[in-house]
């Protein structure tokens, strides 16, 4: 599959977040990868008192490919953490949202465990059982490779290994496809995008800093990151304006 082209005629947020829960006591890495429960739920209804209509990979693509347009936000979680499943499911589902969850199929009703080296705490992930309550709710489930492998420190027949593990390990599980895929730490090559469409992968996210613009690649799409320290005025800047865009690296 090639990697076509994004032609949404305004620009997209696409907002990235890892775990919603409260964070572990200072001193501890990664804290700012923590929003909390309640500044999540200020921020969803902030969107939906806007106007903004808060939508996964799938249900976002007919506008990025230019088909429709609208006042849309698309609405991603790295890694597949637990949390996500008790604290922002239920807030999503009040709101009419859906979401793209990546999950790491080789550690499903594990925890982080690439983190442990760095000290970071570690946290559970979803199993597949709770991946379906996830869809059930009207959610959407993508790919995070098999381990969540850094692809630029892997060898190419081993990435490939990881990008077409992880989508028949969720495919199988859950039995359902599985069309969009995360790159772990947002780190990738344009070999790596290559190998996402050829196992058909419809959209791939990235770590860059940006809203999506017309004429990104599909493969290639950056994400606005929320933070801990995100606050309701900066989570405006970045869904509204151009304070992302001029942050890309």
């Amino acid at each position: 599959m090639t990697n076509l082209l994004t032609q949404n005629p305004q620009p997209i947020p696409i907002l990235v977040y890892h775990q919603i829960d409260e964070a572990p006591p200072k001193g501890r890495p990664f804290r700012s990868l923590y929003v909390s429960p309640a500044a999540f739920a200020r921020q969803m209804t902030w969107l939906k008192w806007l106007g903004y209509t808060g939508l996964s990979m799938s249900g976002l693509q007919p506008y990025l490919s230019g088909e429709r347009t609208g006042k849309v936000v698309g609405i991603t979680f790295d890694d597949g953490y637990l949390n996500n499943l008790i604290h922002a499911l239920p807030v999503l589902v009040r709101h009419g949202f859906s979401s793209t969850c990546y999950a790491v199929s080789g550690l499903a009703g594990k925890t982080n465990l690439w983190d442990q080296g760095a000290g970071i705490a570690q946290t559970p992930l979803m199993n597949a059982a709770q991946m379906r309550q996830w869809l059930a709710g009207g959610q959407e489930i993508g790919s995070h490779t098999r381990n969540h492998v850094n692809l630029m420190e892997t060898a190419d027949e081993s990435c490939v290994q990881e990008i077409t593990g992880g989508k028949l390990d969720l495919e199988t599980a859950l039995g359902s496809s599985v069309s969009h895929f995360c790159y772990p730490y947002g780190r990738y090559e344009s070999r790596h995008a290559a190998m996402a469409g050829a196992q058909g992968f419809v959209t791939a996210t990235t770590t860059q800093r940006s809203r999506c613009h017309a004429g990104v690649g599909m493969l290639e799409i950056p994400r606005v990151p929320v933070l801990r320290s995100t606050s309701l005025p900066m989570f405006w800047l970045k869904v509204a304006t151009a304070y992302e865009d001029r942050r890309k690296k």
